[in-house]
């Protein structure tokens, strides 16, 4: 086991215990891994299925996104392969992604601040990898990230907090949780 930094303060519901539903069956959150960049920062939290996969929730500015892993290959739109050769691109460009057209809406360098809990990688601190954003228009979501090393893909749907029947939220200052969250 190695040590970890002291995560800073945010403002997240979520918490390690948080239990739900996603994916059609419950999940409870066993990490976390907070990224930033230099105007904000974000969660990527990381949830055990019943079935014992895993999925990610990406949490941002209050929006969710429930992600699972896809492969990268085959006959992948030009966007993602120019993300895997690290050619430039720009947000606007699209792309069809398992069968579904996509927009890029955010491309970046980010920065691991510090994570927690079970990871199924290591996250140093400074951490460094290319993050881009897709979304389409019927509320389905994409995430690519690459380090020096390799190259991911999830796919995934938006959801609100609502929508995770989540129990075992934090207590956050001047919040008082939604009655479904007991």
């Amino acid at each position: 086991m190695g040590e970890v930094a002291v995560l800073p303060f945010d403002i997240s519901p979520v918490q390690i215990g948080t239990q739900g539903h996603c994916f059609d069956q419950a999940f409870e959150i066993i990490g976390r891994v907070r990224w930033s960049w230099e105007d904000g920062a974000w969660n990527e939290w990381l949830m055990l299925l019943a079935d014992g996969s895993h999925a990610w929730l990406g949490e941002a500015m209050g929006q969710f996104m429930a992600l699972r892993h896809m492969q990268l290959g085959g006959s992948m739109a030009r966007v993602l392969r120019e993300l895997v050769n690290g050619t430039p691109v720009r947000p606007g460009e699209k792309g069809t992604i398992a069968g579904n057209e996509y927009e890029l809406v955010d491309v970046r360098t980010v920065r691991c601040v510090a994570c927690e809990g079970e990871l199924p990688f290591t996250a140093p601190t400074g951490w460094e990898m290319l993050s881009a954003d897709f979304r389409s228009t019927k509320g389905l979501c994409a995430s690519f990230q690459k380090d020096h090393r390799e190259a991911s893909l999830y796919v995934g749907h938006y959801v609100t907090l609502a929508e995770l029947q989540p129990r075992y939220l934090r207590a956050l200052p001047g919040w008082k949780p939604p009655e479904y969250a007991a």
